[in-house]
């Protein structure tokens, strides 16, 4: 299970690559955040922010619908799982958004 959802979440990082601006350079640069939830959001509202977070989790929300039928498992509980790793995995410097739902920069 926890490699299935690995494999996953890397295939989301390749498919990102095509972007004007990556995921990482947006993490990087404090336009988007992680949240607990498995899906990014916007720290700022601007089109190109807007269009990538978009873009990445409706990728997020095609994987884990792929992850959940897979495992028999409610897509809201795999995509809760990603945010939990996602989060822990965020780099120094990056935002995600705490249990308060207040954006915390680690």
């Amino acid at each position: 299970m926890k490699r299935l959802l690995a494999i996953g979440l890397l295939v989301l990082g390749v498919s990102v690559q095509a972007q004007a601006i990556t995921l990482n350079e947006a993490r990087a640069q404090g336009l988007v955040g992680e949240t607990l939830s498995g899906y990014i959001a916007p720290l700022r509202q601007d089109k190109q922010t807007l269009a990538l977070v978009n873009e990445i989790n409706a990728a997020r929300t095609e994987s884990y619908q792929k992850l959940a039928d897979s495992n028999n498992l409610p897509v809201d509980e795999v995509a809760k799982m990603a945010g939990q790793k996602l989060v822990a995995r965020a780099q120094p410097g990056e935002y995600v958004k705490g249990i308060n739902g207040k954006w915390l920069k680690k």
